[in-house]
């Protein structure tokens, strides 16, 4: 799907704050309520917009562990990577998953809410799945975690 300016213009206003009400976001973008609404339907329908959340500190909550792991598989099959992403959409403290090129074949991001926590999810993973290195690194302090994607908005 081809997206023009006043596109961008809207998905950078919502990914900005999703709470924005209809007439001010059209208001924003320049347009008026109806086709900024239909402009808005269609990006989500066409799965650009993907879901508007609310954005909660995670500190905040209990979850101050923020754990990355590489992950290298014990084999290479549609199997293993079947049953690693089952894994990882069982496990709600797995908020990210990615299949590398280079010396892990996967890296996770875990919340928990300390070290004990932290083992008892480790050991869900292991015990559900063979890998042959499962490498946390543990993160100190949080420097930037953007949620807004570098849009240009400008581009017609």
């Amino acid at each position: 799907m081809e997206l023009d300016r006043i596109d961008r213009k809207i998905i950078a206003c919502l990914m900005a704050d999703a709470t924005l009400p209809l007439v001010r976001l059209a208001e924003e973008v320049g347009l008026s309520q109806t086709p900024c609404w239909k402009r808005v339907r269609r990006l989500t329908e066409t799965g650009i917009i993907r879901a508007r959340v609310a954005l909660v500190d995670p500190e905040r909550i209990g979850l101050g562990l923020t754990v990355f792991v590489g992950i290298v598989a014990t084999e290479q099959t549609a199997e293993w990577l079947a049953k690693f992403e089952q894994v990882v959409a069982e496990l709600p403290e797995i908020m990210e998953a990615y299949q590398l090129a280079g010396r892990d074949d996967y890296v996770i991001r875990i919340v928990a809410r300390d070290m004990a926590d932290y083992d008892r999810i480790r050991d869900l993973i292991v015990s559900a799945l063979p890998v042959r290195e499962f490498s946390p690194s543990f993160a100190m302090k949080r420097l930037k975690c953007a949620t807004t994607l570098p849009i240009d908005t400008r581009v017609a």
